[in-house]
């Protein structure tokens, strides 16, 4: 995309350029939200799906960046595997326009309840850990992984939501098991870890830990469970068996586009992105809905 872009499409046609042709090579992260904890000795959240890749953008065509927001803590329905109080999946992050194929990154799943007895982790970009003997969800094939299955006894652990990087832990008869590791990127001109998945709860003192990109810690007997970590798509932790506290949020996802610095900038944002140059590049960091024009 030369400086050539700003001017008008006559212009670009007089100089042998086409609207809408081929412009610039991007590189993009796209992560969803986290999934929401669990309540009673609850799952994990999974993380939020993360894609990286490269594609190829067109001049003056405006690309549409939705950013999804993290699925909140347990509610009072029934969820899969007959439990109640199930966390509740994460919202996707997409980064689409004309020219290029829809990218779309699944929201986490959300952590399992013990409340109704076994019950299994939601699937989504990485699954949401079991509890009372649950399995963990399913993760997205080249998004996520697996989250952790759940003990049925002694102290229930429950299982870690699955992260970017590994599959949440499984829970003990006397531990919970910790979320699953994120992945990190260094597309916003810094190395950060996105998409950690939540800790699980436990009926003991010690809840899990979440993994690295966010993810939120598992509650205890005497600890509470936190939230995802705000635009990273980390999963929240699971709650312990006290189910008259509040239970966390997954985190939300985040879209940064990044392209070298020899290209002009883009014509138009909305969305209020957080733009900067680093290391040859430039770069368009959203952390809310938005678009980008070219």
């Amino acid at each position: 995309m030369p400086r050539l872009s700003k001017i008008g499409a006559a212009a670009l046609a007089a100089f042998g350029w086409t609207t809408g042709a081929a412009g610039v090579t991007a590189s993009y992260l796209v992560v969803a939200g986290g999934g929401g904890g669990a309540s009673v000795i609850g799952g994990g959240g999974g993380a939020g799906g993360l894609l990286t890749s490269t594609v190829s953008l067109s001049l003056t065509t405006t690309y549409t960046v939705i950013v999804g927001a993290g699925g909140v803590g347990s509610i009072n329905t029934t969820g899969v595997g007959g439990g109640v109080n199930n966390g509740v999946s994460g919202n996707n992050s997409v980064f689409s326009g004309i020219g290029i194929s829809t990218v779309t990154s699944i929201g986490g799943g959300g952590g399992a309840s013990n409340s109704g007895g076994s019950a299994n982790g939601l699937s989504g970009g990485s699954g949401g850990g079991g509890s009372g003997g649950g399995t963990g969800g399913a993760g997205t094939l080249g998004q996520g992984n697996n989250g952790g299955g759940s003990a049925s006894s002694g102290n229930y652990g429950a299982g870690g939501g699955g992260g970017a990087s590994a599959v949440g832990s499984t829970g003990s008869t006397t531990v919970a098991g910790n979320g699953g590791a994120g992945t990190a990127s260094s597309i916003s001109g810094s190395s950060v870890t996105y998409a950690g998945g939540g800790g699980a709860g436990t009926n003991a003192t010690g809840g899990a830990a979440g993994g690295t990109g966010g993810g939120g810690q598992g509650g205890s007997l005497g600890t509470g469970c936190t939230a995802g970590g705000v635009n990273t798509g980390g999963g929240a932790g699971g709650h312990s068996m006290n189910v008259t506290n509040s239970t966390a949020a997954g985190g939300s996802g985040i879209v940064v586009i990044r392209y070298a610095d020899t290209y002009a900038n883009a014509s138009a944002t909305t969305g209020s992105p957080t733009f900067t140059t680093a290391g040859g590049y430039k770069i368009y960091k959203f952390t809310g809905s938005g678009s980008i024009t070219f």
